[in-house]
């Protein structure tokens, strides 16, 4: 009962720190790569449909991307889904690809996007910590029941600790990688 609880809590720590990784994937640095558009939704035919599964991409330079459409009707549903997205460009279309110019990054501009990571990286802890919370919880309540004994539960609570603390230090080592990312010059 034990393994199990610690188990699930550590498999859910870790997708909460690579759903991290996707996610500060996904804040624009000054150069251009294909995980910037990861989150972008396309109203394709009525359902939204992720961007990377309507077309590629190619980075053409460190500060242009090209997106070719699977299907060329596409093109301008992709082309207004870039436009309207948080990235804060403005592609054109010649009929064949997308171009896709990153503007240079501004010292105000690279200061918004390390907000933006640290409150995303806050947020993956507070869901780290909801999941310690809830294995906690469910580590009681197995005590209770006297399913277990109390210092089972005790060295268990401690694993937990040490699991959570290694999580939360994996996002904080994410986090000074895309600062100091962003900071680059």
């Amino acid at each position: 009962m034990i393994e199990e609880t610690l188990f699930e809590a550590e498999e859910k720590m870790d997708k909460a720190v690579s759903v991290g990784k996707e996610d500060f994937a996904a804040i624009r640095t000054g150069r251009a790569h294909p995980s910037m558009f990861n989150k972008i939704m396309v109203d394709y035919y009525g359902s939204q449909t992720p961007i990377n599964q309507l077309a590629s991409f190619h980075v053409a330079d460190a500060r242009m991307i090209t997106v070719q459409p699977y299907d060329k009707s596409s093109m301008g549903v992709i082309e207004r889904a870039i436009r309207d997205s948080d990235l804060g460009v403005n592609p054109s279309n010649d009929g064949q690809v997308i171009r896709v110019v990153l503007p240079e990054l501004t010292e105000e501009r690279r200061r918004q996007y390390i907000k933006l990571a640290r409150e995303k990286a806050e947020n993956i802890r507070v869901s780290i910590r909801s999941v310690r919370r809830h294995a906690k919880d469910a580590l009681e309540k197995l005590v209770q029941d006297s399913e277990v004994g109390e210092d089972e539960a005790a060295r268990a609570e401690k694993q937990l600790e040490t699991m959570t603390k290694n999580h939360v230090d994996q996002v904080d080592e994410l986090l000074k990688h895309k600062e100091s990312e962003l900071l680059e010059v």
